[in-house]
């Protein structure tokens, strides 16, 4: 009886499984230019994104390239005790959040408001124009950016000089912790804020103009048409945008720091993602550097978990 009934299960998921390919193969057929335009993102994270996953394990070994990833010998949590207990574990901890949060409360909200500012341009012509020079910045090379940003805040520099005028010291600007973080988030600002209102104006054109016109009809000045009709209409946009963002809280980008940053200003400048540069591509600490990598996904996706079942309970808009 069992033996019939185990087959009987096999034959019923084995049935299932060929109607299950038969349907992708007709899928495939009748769509298959949808797949082809598909393929390189899937091939994409597939080769440079999950398969170097298992490379993971090196963080709970000491890895040495003669022996391999499986012939390194196991070290358990060594590395991730050596992290926490390490006098850079907290600078580096608040100097990650410092400079994240900072961008997200005054870089998130930009894009918005710009969105906000462009949809009530009526001059479609130079609204155009706003908009080509605005996206601009997002395309010119990081490189070029941070040479720009040393240039104009060297102590003849022209950002220095149009400060001094108001009373501030001139110096070059870098060289000072204080300045770092401002200098980091508004030329962030500057260079993203064109390109991250592209969604936004998109959200905005699927709200129906008949609100609008009911909103007039009611009396409703521009102001409040804005608060009522046009914000509500992309908060989905605004929220999805935000649980996605709130997953790279402890991501800060290494690139734009190292051009940017010196000995002087690591109290202030060094993050989680340049620690691990510095430690796995110029010191060869590799496992260690896994570590402090994995550590930091570990808390990108419970920040991104919670935030997302927080949105979901308060507001039924979630990424799942």
């Amino acid at each position: 009886m069992t033996t019939k009934f185990q087959t009987a299960a096999s034959e019923s998921g084995l049935g299932k499984s060929n109607s299950l390919l038969a349907r992708l193969g007709r899928d495939i057929r009748k769509n298959y230019g949808a797949y082809l335009l598909i393929l390189p993102a899937i091939l994409y994270y597939t080769i440079f994104c999950y398969k170097p996953m298992y490379g993971i394990i090196i963080a709970f070994k000491d890895f040495s390239p003669g022996k391999g990833i499986f012939g390194s010998p196991w070290v358990g949590l060594k590395h991730f005790e050596a992290f926490f207990s390490s006098y850079y574990f907290w600078r580096l901890l608040k100097n990650t959040l410092s400079i994240s949060l900072t961008s997200i409360v005054f870089g998130f909200p930009a894009p918005i408001i710009f969105a906000l500012l462009l949809n009530e341009i009526r001059n479609m012509k130079f609204k155009r124009v706003v908009q080509t020079v605005t996206y601009m910045p997002h395309f010119i090379s990081l490189v070029v950016i941070c040479s720009l940003i040393k240039l104009f805040t060297a102590e003849d520099g022209i950002i220095t000089s149009l400060l001094s005028v108001v009373g501030f010291e001139p110096v070059t600007m870098l060289s000072k912790s204080r300045y770092f973080v401002p200098l980091y988030v508004i030329s962030g600002i500057w260079q993203e804020v064109g390109w991250g209102s592209i969604i936004y104006l998109s959200a905005l054109t699927a709200i129906d103009p008949g609100l609008y016109e009911a909103a007039t009809i009611d009396g409703a000045t521009r102001w409040q048409q804005t608060l009522h009709v046009t914000l509500p209409g992309i908060t989905s946009t605004i929220i999805i945008m935000l649980i996605l963002r709130m997953g790279s809280v402890m991501s800060v980008g290494y690139e734009k720091i190292i051009l940017l940053y010196n000995e002087g200003i690591f109290e202030t400048a060094d993050v989680i993602s340049t620690f691990v540069y510095r430690k796995g591509l110029q010191q060869f600490q590799w496992s260690y550097s896994t570590a402090v990598g994995l550590f930091n996904s570990v808390i990108n996706f419970a920040i991104v978990f919670a935030v997302n079942q927080i949105s979901r309970r308060v507001s039924e808009v979630s990424l799942w």
